[in-house]
């Protein structure tokens, strides 16, 4: 298997990006150089989406990604992540009966704490019924931090009079 690493900066500190193939994305972590594998260059239409999504200009990633690990449910739950839309927020119970699993929220938490793909499978989408954001890999400050980025860049999607007072 050719598989090598690159990295990019990001408003969350440097991101590594680890491709299988040189083509397909297949792990992405914050800070964390992956182990046992060299320096490559990610392909530029990568490097060009994660740009725009941190500039506010990419709601939904189209590069391949490939699944190196996990169970079948823990695929299905990363899987169904892609969902989510760009800005908005979805429960553990929301996933865990979109995988077709009612009252699996627990084992979705633990799915998602293993999601090797954050930000492309979105698993920051992803918060408690009551509001609360719950966890993530790399921080709870860091998820919140990127759901405020998605909320702020939602906004100028809507037209300009969503704004103004309704009479």
């Amino acid at each position: 298997m050719n598989t090598f690493f690159d990295r990019i900066e990001s408003p969350f500190g440097v991101i590594y990006l680890l491709l299988k193939d040189g083509k397909k994305l297949a792990g992405v972590s914050f800070g964390q150089r992956p182990q046992g594998v060299k320096r490559g260059a990610a392909p530029a239409l990568l490097i060009s989406e994660f740009n725009a999504y941190f500039a506010g200009g990419l709601r939904e990633f189209k590069s391949p990604v490939v699944l190196l690990s996990g169970t079948q449910f823990e695929q299905d739950v990363w899987l169904c992540l892609r969902e989510i839309p760009y800005g908005g927020t979805r429960t553990y119970k929301w996933v865990s009966e979109r995988v077709g699993r009612p009252g699996a929220s627990r084992a979705v938490g633990q799915a998602l704490s293993r999601n090797p793909i954050p930000l492309v499978l979105p698993c920051h989408r992803v918060i408690e019924s009551n509001g609360g954001l719950g966890g993530y890999s790399p921080s709870v400050e860091i998820k919140r931090r990127i759901l405020d980025m998605e909320y702020y860049h939602s906004l100028l999607d809507r037209p300009a009079d969503a704004f103004l007072p309704r009479s």
